[in-house]
């Protein structure tokens, strides 16, 4: 697949310059630092354990454009990513004519979302929930496996104030008509949207 990405980028865009290619995001920032990187192309399943949100979060705090390239191609995983950042999103699957105007969107600051992926993205089911700093944590830690109380201490709370963001996780889930009540539920919920590999 990376192959045929940069065989694209040598066709379609002959003035471009391959600053990184690689697992680690670190990496790329560090080369954003010696040569500010235009477009990263990313793809969500990096192999190295990270969760797909918090590659974006790196880099997009870096102010790096990015476009998402991947085969995770959920509406929830799409929303999360969008929303931390990422100015696109084309699934694996899509034609190469539409990773080139993906591209072309993000170089021009435009958001961009392949066609297959917007009509899922608007349905009512694929709402993203907007959960803060907090309620992520936990919700992370707790899905997991973790106790409430080890979640509580990892989090240097009371495991009550743990129990509190739990339950506004839950409620905020809910209204958004995602039934996720239980550990398990909780879980997945957490898996679709990114948080946990």
């Amino acid at each position: 697949m990376l192959a045929g990405i940069q065989q694209q980028l040598a066709d379609d865009f002959s003035d471009a310059r391959l600053v990184y290619s690689g697992r680690d995001v670190n990496g790329a920032i560090e080369q954003n630092r010696v040569r500010k990187i235009d477009c990263a192309i990313v793809d969500l399943d990096l192999g190295n354990g990270e969760l797909p949100v918090d590659v974006i979060n790196k880099l997009t705090h870096e102010n790096i454009p990015c476009l998402v390239v991947s085969v995770l191609a959920k509406p929830a995983i799409v929303q999360s990513v969008m929303s931390a950042g990422a100015l696109g999103f084309v699934s694996k699957n899509s034609p190469s004519h539409i990773l080139t105007r993906a591209i072309k969107a993000v170089l021009a600051g435009e958001v961009f979302t392949a066609p297959e992926l917007a009509g899922a993205l608007a349905s009512p089911n694929s709402r993203l929930v907007r959960l803060s700093e907090r309620e992520k944590i936990a919700l992370t830690l707790y899905a997991s496996g973790l106790t409430l109380e080890q979640v509580a201490e990892r989090m240097k709370v009371a495991s009550s104030t743990v129990k509190e963001y739990l339950d506004r996780v839950r409620d905020k889930y809910t209204a958004a008509g995602i039934y996720a009540r239980t550990k398990t539920q909780l879980y997945q919920q957490a898996r679709e949207e990114g948080l946990l590999p």
